[in-house]
């Protein structure tokens, strides 16, 4: 499905990515994890070149996307959907209407678009809501409609960059529902960057572990995060371990200092 091999982007004098190397296979979730200014984001943004790499190959169902001109990249990223960290909704438009936008701009005709778009919408559980404007939905509704806008191309693969960090706390449970489900039970391809470990240790059939632009480890949650291999994987357990005790703490009515 996708393949990253040795990827390079910097930024001045500092390499964001470093000779990266990832596969992703059809139907799996892949979690990228570690610390701010580890490289993730700048990974993800190169599959569909929001960021152009510097060197390296991004081999996209058979096709190398950094070779590709102008038309064959617009082509591609109709197949690959991006849910960014802002929603990005434009306020003047009904839900429906942000949703079908890049359909239609893309060739789609208004009547098919809309129904595209409604399809989308009831994947996130947002159909009821389709004529309120951005300004009239929660956090969570706004980004469940940004999330629809990338499903409503049907893409073959989602890549997701910390969908949730713009949320209130109390807002994050239902974006991982809609994210969740469609990992589960949908068999949608997904590269995901976030820091929700519940999210990661429920859903990702991979964890990515990456710092200072490269992969340093991964494998399945149960192996990462019980015996890691590296610095960043033990950080991990060390906080899963941490949460653990506090909430067990906090469940016996014991108080936490």
């Amino acid at each position: 499905m996708l393949s990253i091999n040795n990827l390079t982007k910097r930024f001045g004098k500092i390499a964001a990515v470093d000779g990266l190397n990832l596969e992703v296979k059809q139907g799996e979730t892949i979690v990228l994890m570690g610390p701010s200014g580890c490289g993730k984001s700048t990974t993800i943004r190169t599959v569909n070149r929001l960021i152009e790499p510097d060197s390296g190959q991004i081999i996209f169902a058979g096709q190398d996307i950094t070779a590709m001109d102008e038309e064959k990249l617009r082509q591609s990223r109709k197949r690959i959907g991006f849910v960014f960290q802002q929603f990005n909704l434009i306020g003047r438009l009904t839900a429906v209407e942000n949703v079908m936008l890049g359909l239609v701009m893309g060739g789609a005709d208004r009547q098919s678009a809309y129904d595209r778009a409604l399809n989308a919408m009831e994947k996130v559980g947002l159909v009821k809501y389709r004529d309120q404007k951005p300004s009239e939905l929660s956090g969570g509704q706004q980004q469940r409609v940004g999330i629809a806008r990338a499903l409503a191309f049907e893409p073959e693969l989602m890549l997701w960059d910390e969908p949730t960090a713009s949320l209130d706390p109390i807002l994050v449970r239902e974006v991982l529902v809609v994210m969740e489900e469609l990992a589960k039970y949908r068999a949608s391809t997904m590269v995901v960057v976030t820091h929700e470990l519940p999210f990661a240790l429920h859903v990702a059939d991979r964890i990515v572990l990456m710092d200072k632009g490269r992969v340093v480890e991964e494998g399945m949650p149960s192996k990462v995060f019980v015996k890691p291999v590296s610095e960043i994987g033990q950080q991990y357990k060390d906080l899963i371990e941490y949460q653990m005790n506090t909430s067990a703490l906090t469940l016996s009515g014991q108080r936490v200092a």
